[in-house]
């Protein structure tokens, strides 16, 4: 296309679709020992040796009418290829599935005379900062070779998501925003968490913490995926829709898991989450919209013909100054009392303090 429009506009402009999941697709092509030279499940490696098979599933979601695809790089990181003992092919695997992605989206761009663009996938790794399994150092630095492969291979943005721990998500925001500076383009940046069915992300934190802790580190997309289908997003994305400054994304499983004889069955059709979908548009104006386990490029399609052509919806923000820490958001508001912050100490619990404090 002669006119091309970049995909900070477009989100601008119309509510974007994203495509669906990508392991259960590679999957269905039923890729050999040898398509993963030998490192079994790591979906990182066809980038590099079936570039057909990861093509296809591109092809498949951009065909179903996908505006966005993301890379197939979910694990290219510091922690999940570490697990394989091959993290210094982190930007290798990158670079070679932001080439694939970008390719692919070019060809649907030229063939039906609609942008479409790719968005970097950069996901949660296997290690918590938090519990002290990796530090923030390791972890950042390894995100930001994961970006500056995506960029190099032409994403229009990075989606870092299925964020379980904020200290985790902390490091690759700021790995990604490293490599956008240091490439010097305009790269789009979304952040999306992942909330469990008990109403918080696996360490505990809430909405509120997540959003006090991802807005000012400079993000411009933030919103939710996988763990559970829409139904449970609801008010999550209420309070984002209200308290958040930026635009808003939603990527659900097709509903809860179900455990059958033959594995996970994920039982929302296509026309449920389209439904679901457009109701958060319209309700929360979110503005981009696709799927995450269990969706299929049936499900996406019929996301894409629901959402056709709905400008992005202005919201009325109401922002609530405060701190988060890793659980919680406390607002900077006093009542007759004064406001503390601190730790609770215990010279019982703890020797060094117990010290300290008697050494005045």
């Amino acid at each position: 296309m002669s006119d091309r429009e970049s995909l900070r506009a477009a989100l601008a402009r119309r509510v974007l679709v994203a495509d669906g999941a990508m392991g259960t697709m590679l999957q269905g092509f039923d890729p050999s020992l040898e398509d993963f030279e030998g490192y079994e499940g790591c979906n990182e490696v066809l980038n590099a040796t079936r570039p057909d098979v990861v093509a296809g599933v591109h092809d498949a979601y951009l065909s179903a009418g996908a505006d966005c695809v993301e890379t197939n790089t979910f694990g290219a990181n510091w922690a999940a290829l570490g697990e394989y003992e091959i993290a210094e092919r982190i930007e290798e695997l990158s670079l070679a599935g932001a080439r694939i992605a970008r390719e692919r989206a070019d060809h649907w761009s030229e063939r039906t005379g609609r942008q479409r663009f790719v968005l970097g996938s950069m996901g949660p790794g296997t290690k918590l900062p938090s519990l002290g399994h990796v530090t923030f150092g390791v972890l950042r630095d390894g995100y930001r070779r994961n970006a500056e492969g995506l960029i190099a291979g032409g994403a229009d943005g990075l989606i870092v998501e299925t964020c379980q721990d904020l200290l985790q998500a902390k490091a690759a925001v700021l790995g990604a925003k490293d490599a956008i500076a240091a490439a010097g383009r305009d790269v789009v940046l979304v952040v999306q968490v992942t909330i469990e069915t008990n109403g918080a992300m696996l360490l505990g934190s809430e909405i509120g913490a997540a959003l006090g802790v991802i807005e000012p580190l400079g993000a411009d997309v933030i919103g939710l995926n996988c763990a559970t289908g829409p139904a449970e997003m609801g008010e999550h994305l209420r309070y984002l829709a209200r308290h958040c400054k930026v635009s808003l994304s939603c990527m659900p499983n097709a509903g809860l898991p179900e455990l059958t004889s033959d594995g996970a069955r994920y039982p929302l059709g296509p026309d449920e989450l389209a439904a679901a979908q457009v109701g958060f548009v319209e309700q929360f104006g979110v503005g981009l919209v696709g799927g995450c386990c269990g969706t299929t490029p049936e499900h996406i399609s019929a996301v894409a013909q629901a959402v056709a052509e709905r400008q992005a919806k202005t919201r009325r923000v109401v922002t609530v100054p405060g701190a988060a820490s890793l659980y919680a958001h406390v607002p900077f508001s006093q009542d007759a009392s004064y406001l503390a912050i601190g730790e609770r100490t215990n010279a019982n619990g703890s020797k060094v303090f117990r010290e300290a404090m008697l050494a005045g």
